[in-house]
């Protein structure tokens, strides 16, 4: 099997995906934009062959480099990056290749674009919250705003993360927004949900059964995360709610799922919501079909005593997962300072006292740090309690 791996050192760990692949026979290749003398030994010593770009934002140069390696190996068998910026990137090579395990240009709109996702999720029979695509005019926006009320979250049609994300909470922000945005750029603009962030996250097989499945917790929603800089905790369940599961279940069944990592988002209601729904009904917020971002993979693992790359790596060659699905001994938690902020304790004081419990410590790489924060550190805990102690401690501020 020739597997193509487009950016395998970033995110830093992402080279377990080709480690896994490795381990199964895979004939793995890469193509990057990094040095290979820059490539850590690790990943060096899972590849077959890298081939360096200039940009990965040059597509005739990764067009090039995987013709380079059709030419030499044969046949592309799986082309992936597991990185949502490179979506349709992936789609159009594998178009262009004719690779068929993965989905290509004619079904990608799905899972990148999320006027497009509301409809999935209608069909998972999950509810979404009302949305319009922003016009060239202002009153068309207004004619929304008399149908949901104020505020509402404006974001790209097409985006990663929370980039360029804003709450709107009146007829001046609504004018200025429309005054300012980016005109090339398609908005979608949704009425503003008062709710809990919750993921359902996991890999599912070729004819989207799950293989592996857990669920996440964000007490700050990511898009508060950005614009106001606050700091980042997340934490994983040990069991899934089962209103959580049944939803999450029913998206993977209804998405372009197969074969792959998926990351579905949802609200808790936090009060009933005329027109939506009733305090604590689980709504529809958006996929994607990578693994979730940041460390999480790392947490899965921490949390579950298995290796989620390994996992992946088999669903690629096998179809199949090999792990203990029985094994689910902690919460995972993630926490994240920030640098503009003063903190009671230094990280070493917290360290040393949970030294026994942190599994993780990682300081975060610029572009990913207006998320995800700058001094990151994970931990694991058999209670939820335990993790909210932690937090409580290493973000305490002055």
């Amino acid at each position: 099997m020739n597997f193509v791996f487009i950016s395998p050192n970033f995110p830093k760990n992402y080279w377990n995906f080709c480690r896994g692949l490795k381990n199964n026979g895979v004939n793995t290749l890469a193509i990057g934009d990094e040095e290979y003398d820059n490539l850590s030994t690790e990943l060096k010593n899972v590849l077959n062959e890298y081939y360096k770009v200039s940009s990965l934002e040059n597509y005739d140069e990764v067009y090039r480099a995987c013709a380079y390696f059709t030419f030499k190996y044969g046949r592309i068998d799986w082309l992936e990056s597991n990185n949502e910026y490179w979506l349709l990137r992936d789609a159009k090579l594998r178009t262009d290749f004719n690779i068929n395990t993965g989905l290509k240009e004619d079904r990608i709109g799905g899972i990148k674009y999320k006027s497009q996702m509301k409809e999935f999720y209608k069909k998972a029979g999950v509810l979404i919250a009302r949305y319009h695509i922003v016009t060239p005019y202002y009153e068309d926006g207004k004619k929304f705003i008399d149908e949901v009320g104020y505020p509402v979250v404006v974001k790209p049609n097409n985006g990663v993360g929370a980039a360029a994300t804003y709450k709107l909470s009146n007829d001046e922000e609504m004018k200025y927004f429309y005054a300012t945005h980016d005109k090339n750029v398609e908005y979608i603009m949704e009425e503003f949900i008062n709710g809990e962030l919750l993921s359902y996250d996991g890999i599912a097989d070729s004819k989207k059964d799950i293989i592996f499945e857990t669920a996440h917790a964000y007490p700050v929603p990511v898009m508060d995360l950005v614009n106001d800089q606050i700091d980042l905790i997340y934490y994983s369940y040990r069991e899934i709610p089962q209103d959580l599961k049944e939803a999450g279940r029913k998206t993977v069944k209804s998405f372009d799922t197969n074969s792959r990592f998926f990351h579905c988002e949802f609200f808790r209601l936090l009060e009933d919501k005329k027109g939506l729904g009733n305090k604590g009904d689980i709504v529809g917020l958006e996929v994607n079909m990578r693994p979730p971002g940041g460390f999480t993979p790392d947490m899965m693992n921490f949390a579950n005593d298995i290796d989620v790359y390994q996992i992946w790596a088999d669903m690629v060659t096998t179809d199949k997962g090999n792990f203990d699905k029985n094994s689910r001994p902690y919460h995972c938690v993630c926490l994240a300072r920030r640098d503009m902020h003063n903190y009671v304790f230094s990280q070493e004081e917290v360290i040393e006292k949970y030294k026994d419990s942190i599994v993780m410590k990682e300081r975060m790489p610029d572009i990913m740090s207006a998320a995800m924060g700058n001094d990151m550190i994970i931990a694991r805990f058999k209670t939820l309690d335990e993790c909210f102690e932690l937090g409580n401690m290493y973000l305490k501020k002055y």
